[in-house]
């Protein structure tokens, strides 16, 4: 049970399909710094990039691999990076100042420090093959996390009993390219959104949908950033982080199909039975 002091959480994710690093280590530690945070008047984008600068903090000790206490840095830098990308939605949240731009930015600031995890990955082991390696993992991992970001997001939305609206289009092309790929699922799942839009009581209706899609998305949180520093960790102490790169190419892959697969699956269960 988290202390009296602690902060509650403020409902934005569901902990039933939270990875339990984020729920006991990345969240938690988040939740205790937000009242300091709110206390010196901090905004999300400066934490976000803060979080960005710790992850290249942890690229940088990740050239030293072979070393373990440089292995172990990268992973100590890794997770302030992540406790800092939790906290910079808390913040957001706390004071109303979530935006299109903020969301692009704690996206771009999670797949730039990836970006130079794999670099500084590939150029320390320094092989052609390395650096093919890395790219193709590097292009699964984009498509992966943004893919299971927009399932998540749209989990959240449903049992809230919101059967989503479309956006207005940013005029940022970034994050217009940014929201089409993580939107590119919507139209396999609208069939479901139009019989929560037409629900007696949507709320029941997204509880009802809950209850079942939680299995295959905590299958999906094996996609999660945290896994995936974990990940790079256990296979520098193993050797070779090429494993990483082969686990994201291969076992991530199929997690990713199979976990999108097993919701429209269950999407279209709900809307048979309720037609």
């Amino acid at each position: 049970m988290a202390p009296a002091w602690l902060p509650r959480p403020d409902g934005n994710r569901d902990p039933r399909i939270e990875d339990p690093t984020n729920l006991y280590i990345v969240h938690l530690s988040g939740r205790a710094l937000l009242p300091l945070a709110l206390r010196l008047g901090l905004s999300p984008n400066p934490v976000s990039v803060t979080g960005f600068l710790l992850g290249a903090g942890a690229a940088a000790a990740y050239y030293q691999w072979r070393d373990w206490r440089f292995a172990c840095l990268g992973l100590m830098l890794c997770v302030l990076w992540l406790i800092a990308d939790g906290l910079d939605g808390m913040i957001a949240r706390a004071t109303g100042t979530a935006s299109a731009f903020g969301r692009f930015l704690d996206g771009l600031c999670d797949h730039g420090v990836f970006l130079l995890l794999y670099v500084s990955l590939a150029a320390s082991i320094g092989t052609r093959s390395g650096w093919i390696l890395a790219i193709a993992a590097g292009a699964a991992h984009a498509v992966q996390a943004t893919l299971y970001e927009g399932e998540r997001t749209r989990f959240h939305r449903r049992i809230k009993g919101d059967p989503g609206s479309i956006a207005a289009a940013s005029a940022n092309p970034l994050v217009r390219l940014y929201d089409t790929v993580a939107g590119s699922l919507d139209r396999f799942a609208a069939p479901l959104d139009e019989r929560l839009r037409a629900a007696a009581d949507p709320q029941a209706f997204g509880a009802a949908y809950a209850r079942r899609a939680v299995p295959p998305l905590r299958l999906m949180a094996l996609l999660t950033n945290n896994m995936r520093v974990l990940i790079i960790f256990l296979t520098c102490l193993a050797g070779s982080p090429r494993w990483f790169w082969i686990t994201e190419l291969t076992a991530q892959t199929a997690v990713l199909i199979v976990g999108t697969l097993w919701l429209r699956r269950i999407e279209a269960r709900i809307v048979r039975e309720t037609a």
